[in-house]
C-alpha cells in the first residue's frame, strides 16, 4: 500500500496494491500495521456500507461526540470525496482536500476525527464502505452547509446541476455557526 499525502498533512489517500489477470484481481485493503504507522494509531469499532444514486450528496457530516476517523472506500462507481478540517488550533483550520475513489481507483481517503465528511456521486450510483473510529451518535451529528462560501469547496457537479440532498443536509449550518473542535 502506499500512502499519498494531500495539502493538509493529516488527511491521506491510501492506493492500494492491485494483482490482477484474466481472471480478476487481488488487492489488500487495510493491514492495522502499515495504517497505523503512517496514518496514526487507531482501532475501528464500526464499518458501514451505503449505496447512492447520481447526484446525490451526503455531507457534510461530524459529531461533536463519539468523534469519529473514517477510512472510506468506493466498491462500485465513483465519488468525489471531501474532508473539511475543523480543528481550531490547525494550521489548515477551515481548508478542504477534495479526492476522486473509484471502484476503478481503488483509492481510499482516511479522514481523522475533527473533520467533516461528505460525498458527491459523479456515476450513475456509488457503493460507498467505511470504517470508524467510534460508533454512530445521532444525538451528536452535524450536518455542515455542502455549499458554504467560506469553504469554498468546488464539487464537480455533473452537468452543473444542483445535487440531491436529504432534509438534514438541506438545513446544514455555516461554517461560522458549525461547531469545532478544539
Amino acid at each position: 500500500m502506499k500512502f499519498i499525502e494531500t495539502s493538509i498533512p493529516e488527511v491521506k489517500i491510501i492506493e492500494p496494491q492491485v494483482f490482477g489477470d484474466e481472471r480478476g484481481f487481488f488487492m489488500e485493503t487495510f493491514r492495522t500495521t502499515l495504517f497505523n504507522e503512517n496514518c496514526g494509531e487507531r482501532v475501528f469499532v464500526q464499518e458501514n456500507h451505503s449505496k447512492s444514486s447520481h447526484g446525490i450528496l451526503r455531507g457534510l457530516h461530524y459529531q461533536t461526540e463519539n468523534t469519529q476517523g473514517k477510512l472510506v472506500r468506493v466498491t462500485s462507481g465513483e465519488v468525489f470525496d471531501v474532508a473539511v478540517d475543523l480543528r481550531k488550533t490547525s494550521p489548515t483550520f477551515g481548508q478542504w482536500v477534495g479526492a476522486i475513489l473509484s471502484a476503478e481507483n481503488k483509492h481510499q481517503l482516511w479522514v481523522p476525527e475533527g473533520f467533516a465528511h461528505g460525498f458527491y456521486v459523479i456515476s450513475e450510483e456509488a457503493e460507498f464502505a467505511y470504517k470508524c473510529t467510534d460508533i454512530y451518535n445521532p444525538n451528536a451529528e452535524v450536518s455542515l452547509k455542502w455549499n458554504d462560501a467560506t469553504i469554498n469547496i468546488d464539487w464537480p457537479l455533473v452537468g452543473g446541476e444542483l445535487p440531491l440532498l436529504s432534509a438534514k443536509d438541506k438545513a446544514g449550518l455555516s461554517f461560522t455557526d458549525a461547531p469545532k473542535f478544539k
